[in-house]
């Protein structure tokens, strides 16, 4: 077999390294204060066993804060947890078979970015994820999230040579959580694949809705995106920055909600923030793709533009979000991912920040949260701190997007 077409020494080696790393994060979900894996047996496993039992199926028979396929992993996680329960007894099953779960998803998505190991921009990217999901901690595992990682990473570096597939991958991700979606918007603004891309997304969606309806939850098919319409500004959001110094300065409140099982500010001008996020998010995402299509037209590369664009409108639906929850910097990994495999060196500020990211919210959640929510500076400063990087990065990526005029140059070598 000729040198080239022989699998890298390397591949093993980063495959154990990424392996070690679920493992050690794994760990940290048992001993980090917080209980960063409580949505797995608090909330993911009752869901899932009600609708095993016959009882109600969220998003079919009620609304959900999910869109539907959102469930299928968690019904998956049930049926390993029942093969390993002998092993791990039953109290923990639910929970070891959900990191069982992501970290299989994760591994065939990270053996296929490695490849053969020979191209460094794929090497590169690989050891961001790495990296990137030991910074952010337990919080990068044990969240519905998670799934969805491995989808993107597929369908970014499918979107050009697998058009059909990546848009099946993203689709199904995106109606896991919303997020994937942005790398089919990207792409159909973009790429000459956009038929292919609207084609195979909308088939994949018609199929999702028609399941739905035939289960009798029509009326709740789109639930995941009204249930939260009304709801208020989460402790962690961008836009709850300067209501969290007033907590600290006694004229705001951090308070616990039942109804969205979170944490969430109170104070005067709050509800007003929160009434104006869902359009400024809408805006934005319009904003980037038209600002996408403008830089085009004026000669700039597509394919160039591609990953800061993606990145951009990932970051944006974080920056103009009512909720901020710690997880959601898991949807900065493909973008950046993408970005280090077309072009390494002009990512390299952008992956920088996002380890930073990461770092910074795990300092946030788990390991000073309980101080945050009694409004402590400490923990607000770092919160902050993560806050601002967060537009920092949207406004790198749009930055990246106005100066780019060259065509691609490859550096995957």
């Amino acid at each position: 077999m000729s040198r080239t077409r022989s699998v890298s020494p390397v591949v093993p080696i980063f495959l154990a390294a990424f392996l070690l790393v679920h493992v050690l994060v794994a760990w940290m979900g048992w001993v980090y204060p917080s209980q960063p894996m409580g949505d797995v047996v608090l909330v993911y496993d009752p869901w899932s066993r009600d609708a095993l039992a016959g009882g109600a199926i969220v998003g079919v028979d009620v609304s959900w804060v999910y869109p539907q396929l959102a469930l299928l992993p968690m019904l998956a996680a049930q049926g390993i947890a029942s093969v390993i329960a002998p092993l791990t007894g039953a109290a923990s099953s639910y929970l070891v078979a959900w990191i069982v779960q992501v970290t299989i998803l994760d591994l065939i998505a990270f053996a296929l970015l490695l490849g053969r190991g020979r191209a460094r921009s794929r090497l590169w990217a690989a050891a961001f994820w790495v990296v990137a999901l030991l910074a952010l901690g337990p919080i990068a595992l044990y969240r519905i999230d998670a799934v969805t990682v491995p989808l993107g990473v597929l369908g970014a570096l499918w979107l050009v040579g697998r058009p059909r597939v990546a848009a099946v991958l993203l689709t199904v991700g995106a109606w896991i959580k919303i997020w994937p979606g942005v790398l089919i918007a990207a792409g159909v603004v973009l790429l000459r694949q956009r038929l292919t891309l609207l084609i195979a997304g909308a088939g994949v969606s018609v199929l999702v809705a028609l399941a739905v309806v035939f289960a009798g939850g029509g009326a709740h098919l789109l639930g995941f995106l009204t249930e939260q319409g009304d709801r208020g500004l989460q402790v962690e959001a961008v836009a709850a920055t300067p209501f969290l110094w007033m907590a600290a300065a006694g004229s705001a409140v951090i308070a616990y909600d039942f109804d969205i099982l979170t944490f969430q500010v109170s104070a005067r001008g709050v509800d007003q923030v929160a009434s104006l996020l869902t359009p400024l998010l809408v805006l934005g995402v319009v904003g980037l793709l038209a600002l996408a299509v403008w830089r085009v037209r004026g000669g700039a590369s597509a394919l160039r533009l591609l990953p800061p664009l993606v990145l951009a409108l990932a970051t944006a639906l974080i920056v103009c979000n009512k909720v901020g929850s710690p997880q959601f910097q898991t949807w900065l990994l493909a973008p950046v991912v993408l970005w280090i495999v077309w072009d390494r060196r002009r990512a390299l500020a952008p992956a920088i920040l996002v380890l930073v990211l990461c770092a910074l919210t795990c300092v946030v959640y788990p390991l000073t949260y309980d101080s945050l929510l009694r409004a402590e500076w400490g923990p607000i400063l770092v919160l902050s701190a993560r806050n601002v990087l967060l537009v920092v990065l949207l406004v790198v990526s749009v930055r990246r997007m106005v100066q780019e005029r060259s065509p691609l140059l490859s550096n995957q070598g």
